[in-house]
């Protein structure tokens, strides 16, 4: 049942995703908030993945045109793969990673969206790293499988993920596009901080 639901929440922050991108809107970036974008890397192989679908939905009703009902129901298939593709990049897209007054929230399409409170932010730095196994306190967020910020936490948090069970982390990897951009904006969140943060926001250089 928690599998089931897991599924239902998921496509439909896919769907939801979809409908932003179409409309050029983004998830969680208002006033005051920033916008750290990390699809760029992905981009190329996900419309790549999306141009093969398409082929193949061609292909695929072209052999299958005789067959009405054989026909009709693999089309409607392969569309809703070639939406599926799409939507994926698209929760990327729509929902990046963010740093405002509430602090830093780092998401991964539809199935991650963990925020982190300003006052545990303890370091951060620029750190290009190529994740492998999951270890222990170590949330890794990468994209084309590589990461290229480190945030250090004071203390620690849970992520959960929509698939998954929750995980205690101190530290979280993750990739920005812009990843100085993004060192940046964070220690600009610590420097605003409560005033005996101020000064540590340089940490980690």
């Amino acid at each position: 049942m928690k599998l089931a639901r897991a599924l239902a929440v998921h496509e439909a922050r896919v769907w939801a995703g979809l409908a932003l991108w179409l409309t050029r809107r983004r998830d969680g970036v208002g006033d005051g908030v920033r916008a750290l974008p990390y699809a760029r890397a992905q981009a190329s192989t996900m419309y790549a993945f999306a141009f093969v679908c398409l082929v193949e939905t061609v292909g695929m009703s072209f052999f299958t045109a005789p067959y009405p009902g054989i026909h009709e129901a693999v089309l409607a298939l392969d569309v809703y793969t070639v939406l599926l593709v799409l939507g994926f990049h698209a929760g990327s897209v729509v929902r990046p990673h963010t740093a405002g007054p509430e602090g830093l929230r780092i998401r991964r399409g539809a199935g991650l969206d963990l925020r982190i409170p300003v006052a545990l932010i303890g370091t951060v730095r620029r750190d290009l790293c190529f994740p492998g196994n999951d270890v222990p306190g170590i949330l890794d967020v990468p994209v084309a499988s590589q990461t290229s910020v480190t945030v250090e936490l004071t203390a620690p948090v849970t992520a959960a993920r929509l698939f998954g069970r929750p995980r205690e982390i101190r530290t979280v990897r993750f990739h920005a596009d812009e990843p100085h951009a993004a060192v940046e904006a964070i220690r600009g969140l610590m420097a605003a901080g409560p005033a005996h943060r101020v000064g540590r926001g340089g940490a980690g250089a």
